[in-house]
């Protein structure tokens, strides 16, 4: 039996690192891939859909990734959250994964990275 599909949610505000991060799910086969510019939309879209990934930047212009890190866990335990942010501080990398975050990706990121992290998910 082929594995469900899996549903990817794009939380950046930046229209450019979504639709990169957006184009590398697609090539890898996951077809349902949203996309939210800010902590508002994310919410949303998360409780509708309830995606298995989700690609959450940490500097959002409404509300910090950490908090929506936290409150998707709260909801969707199972949900992979990879945090993505071009500030790594050990503070922000700490938060992250005890906040739940299966891993960080910096800014700038390849296709590679993306590839590395989600490619074990699919099989």
């Amino acid at each position: 039996m082929p594995p469900a599909p899996i549903s990817a949610l794009i939380v950046d505000d930046v229209a450019a690192v979504r639709r990169y991060i957006s184009q590398i799910l697609q090539q890898m086969g996951i077809t349902s891939v949203l996309e939210a510019a800010d902590g508002n939309s994310a919410t949303q879209l998360f409780r509708q859909h309830q995606p298995q990934l989700v690609f959450l930047d940490i500097q959002l212009p409404d509300v910090s990734g950490q908090l929506l890190l936290k409150q998707f866990k709260q909801q969707q335990q199972h949900t992979v959250i990879f945090m993505v942010s071009a500030f790594s501080t050990v503070e922000n990398l700490k938060l992250a994964i005890e906040n739940g975050a299966k891993a960080f990706v910096m800014k700038p990121f390849t296709a590679q990275r993306i590839n590395s992290l989600v490619k074990p998910l699919l099989h």
